[in-house]
């Protein structure tokens, strides 16, 4: 078997998944009892999810998160927050961003509002979203010197895109 020009050919292409997948299946003692169409099949999957985990991973770095691993799953209802699950798990639909709304997370410091922002933009990257976590005093901040410095009309595009299904 000509290997070593297929993974060559495949990096060149960037297909790391199908890469692993193929190494594997050739270190895998049992793989000729599987056709053609089902070893094709597992490479082609593999790829698939890891650029799809890519994917993810780049919308989590951009949306600067600050809490990344906070997520709706998560939400411990029991405690004394006054969350109200059917709230939450309209918003976890993630309807309010493809019908453009906003939504605004209120409380008393230490709740874990800022948790839940963060918990909600997880979710939104997960379901393809772009997404940013910005506290509100310091997005005004940003805002103020990019009118002074001339990025503003820059930056109301680039928060403009924030939401769209990629």
């Amino acid at each position: 078997m000509l290997t070593h020009p297929i993974l060559e050919k495949l990096q060149q292409l960037k297909f790391t998944g199908m890469i692993a997948a193929l190494s594997e299946q050739i270190n895998t003692t049992d793989i000729d009892q599987l056709t053609f169409d089902e070893r094709l099949g597992l490479l082609v999957d593999r790829e698939m999810t890891e650029r799809e985990n890519r994917k993810l991973s780049s919308r989590l770095r951009r949306a600067k998160l600050r809490f990344p691993q906070a997520s709706m799953e998560d939400i411990d209802y029991r405690a004394p927050r006054g969350i109200d699950r059917s709230a939450m798990q309209a918003l976890a639909s993630c309807s309010w961003i493809k019908d453009h709304l906003s939504t605004l997370i209120t409380g008393p410091t230490g709740v874990g509002k800022s948790w839940l922002a963060c918990a909600l933009g997880q979710k939104g990257c997960r379901e393809e979203y772009s997404v940013l976590y910005a506290r509100l005093p310091r997005l005004m901040q940003e805002l103020i010197i990019a009118k002074v410095d001339g990025r503003f009309p820059k930056m109301l595009t680039t928060l403009g895109s924030i939401g769209e299904e990629k």
